[in-house]
């Protein structure tokens, strides 16, 4: 954990935008101020309970009925000034708390809903949740578990900093109402024969400031444990989610056991990180309720010389106390609020840390490459360098052209580069250096296509809007594809990354680009789940429908390489790497 000044600049930095720049500025302002109007009336309204307390007591003590009947349900004339009966106090009361706490939380939804859209916008921006996946640090500081910091970090963030910050301001105004209170009340007291006015004031503080600093030597590792435990529990969820997602190859591997101990694992780290947080919070806990305890009594043994001497009646002498407690509550804010500050701190560091990983990301996410629109529909690879992200060159100044109408088949060894070529000329890449021209209307296939949630029909017009294409299209495409028997599901849900197997997965992402209609189809093993057959009938129909796309397809198979024209082979010997001069390749070589 950093310092105070750092860790309060990034609570600032995460708080600043919605408030000064934001579209929702004003009326987010709007409501920050009528929550603010309303806790400083509840501010207000307890100064005005401390005189009617003072009041009611004295006429209970002086058993005046008449006078105990006004302050209970109309209004009375008092030394003090007009005080209002308590049902008019209490009325208003109850209306102001109910709708704080309304405004509070709507205020609280819609910051949270303007930050998650610019955390999801910033996160998806130029692919940095891509390149955060492949920079990962070690100690995963800012990248571990973007969903939950997201999803409840954000929240989280808004509803405690909101909950402090309004906290603290009605305790500093409740400070400054009830200090003049208790001045006035506690009178002076000599001690070593020194007169020293407004006696309980000082008492209160040195109260305030022994507690508050006890807790904060006992309470403060659990910012540093609170920290920890967001990821360990975010860890142990990703566990399950791993498990959800991967049912069936865990099934066929009978892999049950080892997923136990898995999940045992990452749920033991939550459970040792818990119990520490337990012991801290004992710790903090015992001290927090002992130091509440003695100020129930304290300020009525400190004030009982004077009540017992005279000097103040039982009106005076309740009112004393409880202007002490509110005096000393809210010195002693720090003390009750240490648990949600900690969690606070722990909160901010964590998304600041993913903005500035974000950042990182979003500022190289080209890396070194220069990446254009070719101008003569022809890829262009110029000087091209690619490297993992370990730095272990896979190619060093290589040029490569690749003109349309000429389908080319990349082959060579698993791990020579070929599927990092596919993301270098997708312009996702960022480890290298080099020029990339790739034509505009280009569509990139992954051997593992990505089954978005929604319907079917949504699935299959991925990444464009289920009503980019007609019902006829769609349908064609499917039928294309070899998938006709998903014609009539275009609008079912279900859960369609378990429910396509893989081959079926790889056919809904030809029918993607049998509807978009590229000019070039890259793709990366994008036929590697169909058998040969269905392999060659797929190619066979991505000819027949695309005449005029040019195709780029990495492949193993030498059966692929038949609908192909040139040959390229990735080659990559006692650590040299390279690519073999293309050669033409003829139907009946195919497999050379």
């Amino acid at each position: 954990m950093r310092g105070i000044g750092p860790f309060l600049k990034d609570a600032w930095r995460l708080t600043r935008p919605y408030f000064m720049t934001s579209e929702e500025r004003w009326s987010a302002r709007g409501l920050l101020v009528a929550i603010i109007a309303m806790n400083l009336t509840l501010v207000g309204l307890s100064v005005v309970l401390s005189f009617w307390r003072r009041e009611f007591y004295n006429a209970l003590q002086d058993k005046d009925w008449k006078a105990f009947l006004q302050l209970l349900f109309l209004y009375r004339n008092t030394p003090s000034g007009l005080l209002p009966g308590f049902c008019e106090v209490a009325a208003v009361h109850i209306g102001l708390a109910v709708y704080s706490v309304y405004v509070n939380q709507l205020l609280q939804i819609r910051w949270r809903r303007w930050m998650t859209r610019r955390y999801l916008s910033e996160w998806l921006a130029d692919r940095a949740y891509y390149h955060i996946s492949l920079t990962a640090d070690r100690a995963a500081i800012g990248t571990d578990n973007p969903d939950q910091r997201i999803a409840e970090d954000l929240r989280d963030f808004t509803d405690n900093t909101l909950g402090l910050s309004l906290g603290l301001l009605s305790n500093l105004v409740s400070l400054g109402s009830f200090v003049t209170i208790l001045w006035g009340l506690s009178g002076a007291i000599e001690v070593f024969g020194i007169p020293i006015p407004g006696y309980m004031v000082w008492v209160a503080l040195a109260y305030a400031v022994v507690g508050t600093w006890l807790t904060h030597l006992v309470g403060r590792p659990l910012a540093i444990l609170s920290f920890k435990q967001q990821r360990v529990e975010a860890d142990f969820r990703y566990a399950l989610v791993r498990i959800r997602e991967n049912m069936e190859s865990i099934a066929l591997y009978r892999g049950e056991r080892e997923e136990i101990v898995t999940l045992r694992d990452r749920f033991g780290a939550v459970i040792a990180n818990w119990r520490q947080i337990m012991t801290r919070t004992k710790m903090l806990n015992s001290l927090v309720v002992g130091y509440d305890q003695v100020a129930v009594v304290f300020p009525i043994v400190v004030a009982a010389p004077r009540y017992f001497a005279g000097v103040m009646q039982l009106g005076g002498l309740m009112q004393t106390v409880g202007s002490f407690g509110s005096v000393q509550g809210s010195m002693s804010w720090f003390v009750e609020a240490y648990a949600q500050l900690a969690q606070w701190r722990a909160i901010v560091e964590r998304l600041a840390t993913f903005h500035r990983a974000i950042v990182a990301a979003r500022a190289e996410s080209t890396g070194g490459f220069i990446t254009a629109e070719s101008p003569d529909d022809t890829v262009h690879v110029h000087d091209v360098t690619m490297s993992l992200p370990d730095g272990t060159k896979l190619l060093e100044g290589a040029d490569l052209t690749l003109t349309a109408g000429h389908s080319v088949v990349i082959s060579g060894r698993s791990g020579s580069g070929k599927s990092t070529l596919f993301r270098v000329l997708a312009g996702i890449w960022p480890f290298g250096k080099g020029r990339i021209e790739v034509p505009p209307n280009s569509f990139f296939l992954p051997q593992r296509p990505y089954i978005p949630l929604g319907t079917l029909r949504h699935v299959i017009t991925y990444p464009n809007a289920v009503d980019s294409f007609s019902q006829p299209d769609i349908a064609q495409a499917l039928i294309d594809a070899g998938l006709p028997q998903l014609v009539q599901r275009l609008d079912d849900e279900d859960n369609w990354p378990m429910r396509l197997s893989g081959g079926e997965q790889q056919r809904v992402a030809l029918a993607r680009a049998l509807l978009a209609k590229p000019a070039w189809i890259f793709l990366d093993e994008a036929t590697a789940s169909l058998d040969p057959e269905a392999e060659a009938a797929l190619y066979t129909t991505l000819k027949a429908r695309l005449p005029d796309a040019t195709l780029v397809s990495i492949a193993h198979r030498p059966s692929v390489a038949a609908f192909h024209e040139r040959k390229l082979v990735f080659t990559r010997k006692d650590g040299a790497s390279g690519i073999v001069a293309p050669a033409a390749i003829l139907p009946e070589a195919a497999g050379d």
